[in-house]
């Protein structure tokens, strides 16, 4: 008898014990009682009734990443691509995550395929390679809305890859190339055009430069002439003064000469033949002159009678002999 109490015991132990359950942090259990939702365990202990109340789902409520297979999508210009897209979502409630979907990920899958083709088939090719922003956002902002009713919310969408069909990418290729030959042309040609601006503003600065100091030559070379002329002039000026100076110095000191002998003659008191004789020295000296007349004085025409008369009795003298 004393094993089957033991039994019952530990019978009873393993049931209490296994009401006992521990809810781990960023996990909700969600708990049925006879196969009806009873609540939801957050973090931390709890008991519930063995055999009656049941563990129906463990939910994790952190943000989880999914990644998509490509899924194939039509442009609005006919062109078929492979997208794939990585869902950002994370479960706010337990319950309706439980009961609201089956299979919320095939869920979200199908979602995400259709509103992204819903989206693509209102863009052409060029906007869908270079709008991946505007993308995201439009079927971030749908999922989430849709996905608000099991429980999910969906925090960012993103497009992982665009691939679109091989010959498509060949021509983007070659008009890429085609786009950065162009490119290559015309930094060439820009950098020719600066090369050539450089260098005839180069040869325009040398010319101005070479023109100015032909300029600034010409100048000192006139300034030097004309200094050289002024220098001359002054000279010849110079000498001429020097000359009339001179000149007049000999000319003031002949007639002081003059002077001082006339007053010494006077001082003398000299009888009239001196005088005679000083008046024909005088007429000798006008005589000498350029002068294409002279007048001779009455004095002087008798002085020159008396002297011819001598000069004829002299020769006559001299013939008799």
């Amino acid at each position: 008898m004393d094993w089957i109490i033991i039994a019952v015991i530990l019978i009873v132990l393993i049931i209490v014990i296994s009401g006992i359950k521990i809810v781990p942090q960023a996990q909700v259990y969600v708990v049925e009682r006879l196969g009806t939702y009873y609540a939801s365990l957050g973090t931390g202990p709890h008991f519930i009734i063995p055999i009656i109340d049941k563990v129906a789902k463990r939910v994790s409520i952190k943000e989880q990443v999914v990644d998509f297979k490509p899924q194939p999508v039509i442009t609005k210009d006919n062109v078929t691509m492979q997208i794939d897209t990585v869902v950002f979502f994370q479960v706010t409630d337990a319950k309706q995550f439980t009961y609201g979907v089956e299979r919320p990920m095939s869920a979200i899958e199908n979602l995400s395929a259709t509103t992204l083709r819903n989206i693509i088939g209102e863009m052409e090719l060029d906007s869908t390679l270079t709008s991946r922003d505007v993308i995201n956002t439009k079927i971030t902002a749908i999922l989430d809305q849709a996905t608000d009713r099991w429980g999910i919310k969906v925090n960012r969408v993103e497009l992982k890859n665009i691939l679109p069909p091989r010959e498509i990418q060949d021509a983007m290729e070659k008009q890429m190339k085609a786009e950065r030959e162009r490119r290559e042309k015309i930094l060439q040609a820009e950098g020719d055009k600066k090369s050539q601006i450089l260098v005839a503003e180069g040869e325009r600065e040398s010319k101005i430069l070479r023109a100015e100091a032909e300029k600034q030559s010409e100048i000192l070379r006139a300034e030097a002439e004309k200094q050289a002329l002024i220098l001359r002039a002054d000279a010849v000026r110079q000498q001429k003064i020097l000359e009339a100076q001179g000149e007049a110095e000999s000319i003031q000191m002949v007639q002081n000469a003059l002077a001082a002998s006339l007053e010494r003659l006077n001082a003398a008191n000299p009888n009239e033949s001196v005088l005679t004789l000083k008046s024909l020295e005088a007429f000798a000296k006008a005589a000498d002159g350029k002068a294409t007349k002279i007048i001779i004085p009455s004095e002087i025409q008798g002085i020159a009678g008396l002297a011819a008369s001598l000069k004829e009795t002299v020769t006559d003298g001299k013939s008799a002999e």
